[in-house]
C-alpha cells in the first residue's frame, strides 16, 4: 500500500473521526453521558461548537506552512475535509444562536445582526464559509477555473473575522481571543513573507 492510498482508506477516516470528537462530547455533556454543560446550556453548547470552529480554521490555514516547512506534501491531502470540518462547526455555532438562542424570532435576529457588530462579523464569516464549502467540490472548482483560487483566499478573511467576532464577543478575559489572534498574525506572516520571497525570485530570473 503507498502513501496515497494509506492516507485514503488509513488516515483520512481516522482523521474524520478524531474531527467527529468535539461533536460527540458536546452531545454527551448534553445528556449527562460525559459531563456537564453547566447551569447555562445553550450558551454552553454555543460556546463550544465557535471555539471548535476557530481551531479548526487556524488548524486548516496550518496545513500550507507546515507542508513548506516539512516538505511532507501529503498533508495537503487533508486540507478539504479540515476546511469542511470548519463549516461543519461554524454552522452549528449559528444554528445554535438561530434555533435555541433566538428560537427563530425574526425580530430579534435581524435586531441582533444590525445592533451588535460582532454577530455582524460572525454572520460575514458565515456567509465567506458556506461560498467555500459550496464550491469545494471538484467538478465545481473546475468550472470556477482561477475565481475559485480567488475565493479560497476568502479563507485568510474568514480566520480574521474569526478572531475578530470572538474578541468583541468576550466581554472581560481577553486572553483566548488574543492567543487565536497570535496564532493568526503568525500564519499570515509566513505567507506574506513567501508571497514577497516568490515575487522576488520571479523577478531576478
Amino acid at each position: 500500500m503507498n502513501t496515497l492510498q494509506q492516507i485514503r482508506f488509513i488516515w483520512k477516516p481516522v482523521v474524520f473521526l478524531v474531527c467527529l470528537l468535539p461533536l460527540l462530547l458536546i452531545i454527551g455533556d448534553a445528556f449527562g453521558v460525559t459531563g456537564s454543560l453547566g447551569a447555562n446550556q445553550i450558551e454552553a453548547i454555543l460556546d463550544r461548537f465557535g471555539n471548535w470552529a476557530l481551531r479548526f480554521i487556524m488548524i486548516a490555514l496550518m496545513v500550507t506552512p507546515l507542508r513548506r516547512l516539512t516538505d511532507w506534501n501529503w498533508l495537503s491531502r487533508f486540507r478539504r475535509m479540515l476546511g469542511l470540518f470548519t463549516f461543519f462547526y461554524a454552522f452549528m455555532h449559528f444554528l445554535t444562536w438561530l434555533v435555541l438562542d433566538q428560537e427563530l424570532r425574526l425580530s430579534e435576529i435581524l435586531e441582533d445582526l444590525i445592533e451588535r457588530p460582532f454577530i455582524t462579523l460572525g454572520f460575514i464569516a458565515m456567509v465567506l464559509l458556506t461560498a467555500l464549502a459550496v464550491t469545494s467540490f471538484m467538478a465545481i472548482r473546475r468550472r470556477m477555473g482561477k475565481r475559485w483560487q480567488l475565493l479560497h483566499n476568502m479563507t485568510y478573511v474568514i480566520g480574521i473575522l474569526g478572531v475578530w467576532h470572538y474578541w468583541w464577543q468576550v466581554k472581560k478575559d481577553i486572553t483566548e481571543p488574543l492567543i487565536y489572534a497570535g496564532i493568526l498574525f503568525v500564519l499570515l506572516t509566513a505567507r506574506v513573507i513567501w508571497y514577497w520571497n516568490r515575487r522576488s525570485l520571479r523577478a531576478a530570473a
